[in-house]
């Protein structure tokens, strides 16, 4: 893993500084180094940790990861049998290779990652120490990231943007702080006394913690940046985020976790942001952006395609359920099958083409749809899907979470009259009680069209 040797370093330049703080408790850089070297003899070539964000956590990630070792971080939240299907097929009986706490060869496999898929266990790739490496160099130069900074990620460890955080800061001999556990109150008291200046998080914690935050008087003026990956930020978000820490650059960026940083945006304090569009920023450092066809072909400006690119932050691949489709080379350009098209050096996201709906020859993104929909004064979210419908082949139908107070279909069509091309609004909208979610906690258009055919309450019609 590329940060070990860094934390050396850090040891021992400031060993007495902060490193790592979880809720309470915190580590220096000379007390991380020495708990994870007392670790390293127990240490198997390679390790699954699913549990809890601690302070145990990090040290044990750190010797998860020298020499030669490679770490699976699994959620804890996963049903027991899958954690233990997934621990299975990742374990091997071979021998720790290292040591000493150190970094081991660049090209080795260090991290094996979990992304959702279309069967009930997740898709598992490798990613090389180089890659991260490549991609620390490129966020920390995109974000800003200095030692100075004291970065919060108040979400679980075991998610990959709060642990790619963690390893960022580690690279970085920049303060990492977390929670035990996701809590409004303590992330504010976090904020308001521990010296945080960079928030790292989803735009749904965002928006949570800045409305309340206002609602509570909760001072965020130190805060110099927030970074939120994960969807686009909505015009309520960005809005009370501004309101609540006026002197923080907002970034937001688009990427896949076998591609890592695609593209992103910075939005200096007081900037205004096209929230209900889909443009995403100019490529990241260090990445080649090009928009191609299934051939291989590069797309003109304004055409829409497959994103594909070139960087050194690409992963290995799969060690189990590559269909063939999840992560795809063109010509040496990679690409996870994400549509969108390149407009005055930006990149639109469009979303996945297996979500597109075709509707009277017409191609829609639901995407896009919910983005626009999300921007409408008085909406929480929204969900868009393809019903099917014996005229146009599909229609475009949306389910949205109100806010605050009742909500109607002409209000809906009235927010979205200049956000959205008239031909991609819905045809049919419902207001929901709660987010269509499956098993696994993920929001799905498919249970949403389960819901609207079986007339479930949660799904109710508006005229």
């Amino acid at each position: 893993m590329p940060f070990l040797d860094k934390l050396q370093l850090w040891a021992d330049e400031r060993p007495h500084d902060t490193a790592v703080v979880v809720g309470n408790a915190g580590l220096t850089w000379a007390g991380l180094r020495d708990a994870a070297a007392a670790l390293l003899g127990t240490a198997a070539a390679t390790t699954v940790l699913a549990e809890p964000n601690s302070l145990g956590f990090v040290q044990r990630y750190a010797a998860a990861v020298s020499g030669e070792r490679r770490c699976a971080v699994l959620d804890p939240q996963w049903p027991p049998h899958m954690v233990e299907e997934v621990s299975a097929r990742i374990l091997d009986s071979g021998s720790a290779e290292g040591t000493g706490l150190e970094d081991g060869d660049p090209s080795s496999t260090f991290l094996i990652g979990l992304t959702s898929g279309t069967t009930s266990i997740p898709k598992a790739f490798t990613r090389s120490r180089s890659s991260w490496q490549a991609s620390f160099e490129a966020s920390i130069e995109f974000f800003g990231l200095t030692a100075s900074d004291r970065t919060l990620a108040p979400g679980p460890l075991s998610a990959s943007l709060n642990l790619y955080a963690l390893s960022e800061c580690l690279y970085a001999g920049s303060a990492f702080h977390t929670l035990e556990s996701f809590d409004v109150g303590e992330t504010h008291a976090a904020i308001s006394h521990d010296g945080i200046t960079r928030l790292v998080l989803a735009p749904t914690m965002l928006r949570l913690l800045s409305e309340r935050g206002l609602a509570g008087d909760v001072d965020a003026s130190g805060l110099r940046s927030i970074i939120c990956a994960g969807s686009k930020l909505d015009a309520r978000t960005l809005e009370a985020a501004r309101r609540w820490a006026p002197h923080a650059a907002i970034y937001e960026y688009y990427g896949a976790s076998e591609l890592s940083f695609v593209s992103g945006t910075r939005l200096p304090a007081g900037e205004r942001l096209d929230a209900g569009g889909t443009g995403i920023g100019k490529p990241f450092p260090g990445v080649e952006l090009r928009i191609m066809d299934d051939s291989g072909r590069a797309l003109p400006d304004g055409q829409h395609g497959n994103i594909s690119v070139r960087s050194a932050m690409v992963s290995n691949g799969y060690l189990w359920g590559d269909d063939g489709q999840a992560l795809r080379c063109l010509d040496g350009w990679y690409t996870v099958g994400d549509q969108g098209y390149v407009e005055d050096g930006i990149l639109h996201i469009l979303g996945r083409r297996s979500d597109m709906i075709l509707t009277a020859g017409k191609n829609v993104y639901p995407h896009e749809v919910e983005l626009a929909l999300a921007s409408v004064p008085g909406i929480e979210v929204a969900v868009a899907a393809g019903a099917p419908d014996d005229i146009r082949g599909q229609k475009v139908i949306a389910g949205v979470v109100p806010a605050y107070g009742a909500v109607t279909a002409t209000h809906l069509r009235t927010g979205l009259d200049g956000l959205l091309a008239r031909d991609k609004w819905p045809l049919q909208f419902f207001v929901l009680s709660e987010l269509p979610m499956t098993d696994r906690g993920k929001v799905s258009r498919n249970v949403l069209l389960d819901w609207i055919k079986n007339h479930d309450p949660r799904a109710q019609p508006l005229g």
